[in-house]
């Protein structure tokens, strides 16, 4: 008897656990943050709305502000918030707005009655090494390995003059992915210690340690040395789904004595790529004085694809776009921020 008790119980388990998912509660999925909801602004015409979708592509501090009248304007990445509010306010009164105030504040919707309260909370250093860490970055929303939709990595440049670019805001294509789902970290390295090869180790670390997080899908990105760290990355299959380097670089400026070597250095990079799965954007531009042979490199470029990596997307000096720093132009993002996205997705090979 005791033996068919323990068989039926084993049995109903097993019919238990083969049951579909609607015979079970599932746990719901992770609520959209009310500030991405351009539906929700009271008051706004379709072209307010579009322009509200705008201003969630925009570095912090920024502020949205609207009127009862259907007036909107709104201000980012000034100095202070009090400056970034009071500009939004005053573009919105410009536009004869009447009693205007602030609608949207960083990361919170503040409009009274429809107050959203703030982020969730996110322990801000996931890991670290002596002169490396991986943090979580506040000035992004937030959900956690299990409700995010991905990880995204960024990596800053090495600043020319040694100045310490620890805790700079990721450029604004981020921000697209973020909105989507994808939790923001930065890799920050302190300058004294941020030899090339050492902080490639470093990222390495930091994107197992992601791994081990359980992200459903890792991007590393980054500008300048932090892209090129990126695309090291690739020698260690597994590391990355995605790999964003913009205006990836390691050799120094217009004059630097190692040009000498660096598209050898950049073959080799290229050469060690052991990523076969992994989606590889590289956006390159005109006018870069950190490329010291622009058709040289893009040829480089372009021989990172199968079977070294999954796939590659090489923006090769898109017009209207110049300079070292051009990742950070707003004109990049509204171009292309949607594409990588569906590009690291693979829903799109192409921009």
């Amino acid at each position: 008897m005791a033996y068919h008790i323990q068989l039926l119980f084993a049995c109903c388990a097993a019919l238990l656990a083969a049951l579909p998912a609607a015979g079970r509660a599932e746990p719901p999925p992770p609520a959209r943050p009310a500030v991405l909801n351009a539906d929700a602004p009271p008051f706004l015409t379709v072209a307010g709305r579009k322009d509200y979708g705008r201003f969630l592509q925009q570095a912090t501090p920024r502020a949205f502000a609207l009127s009862p009248d259907g007036s909107w304007g709104w201000a980012a990445a000034l100095d202070t918030p009090e400056a970034t509010e009071a500009r939004a306010i005053e573009i919105c009164a410009g536009w004869g707005g009447q009693g205007c105030r602030i609608y949207a504040r960083d990361l919170q919707v503040v409009w009274p009655g429809r107050e959203s309260g703030p982020p969730p909370v996110r322990q801000e250093l996931l890991t670290s090494g002596p002169g490396w860490s991986l943090a979580a970055d506040g000035r992004f929303l937030w959900q956690g390995p299990r409700a995010a939709r991905g990880a995204y990595l960024w990596a800053h440049g090495r600043a020319a003059g040694g100045q310490d670019s620890r805790g700079g805001q990721p450029q604004p294509h981020v921000r697209i992915f973020n909105n989507a789902g994808y939790d923001v970290l930065r890799f920050d390295r302190a300058p004294a210690t941020d030899d090339t090869n050492a902080a490639a180790a470093w990222m390495q670390s930091a994107l197992s340690e992601l791994r081990a997080q359980g992200y459903a899908r890792v991007v590393v990105g980054g500008q300048s040395r932090g892209a090129w760290n990126a695309l090291q990355a690739l020698e260690r299959p597994g590391l990355a789904d995605a790999v964003v380097a913009v205006a990836p670089a390691a050799h120094g400026a217009t004059g630097s004595a190692a040009w000498a070597w660096a598209l050898d250095d950049l073959r080799q990079v290229v050469k060690a790529a052991r990523s076969p799965q992994a989606r590889v954007a590289v956006a390159n531009f005109t006018g870069d004085e950190f490329d010291p042979d622009p058709e040289g490199r893009a040829q480089i470029f372009r021989s990172l694809g199968s079977p070294r990596v999954g796939a590659l997307l090489f923006l090769d000096r898109p017009q209207g776009l110049e300079g070292h720093g051009a990742g950070a132009d707003a004109r990049f993002t509204q171009r292309y921020g949607a594409c990588l996205l569906e590009f690291v997705e693979g829903r799109s090979s192409r921009c």
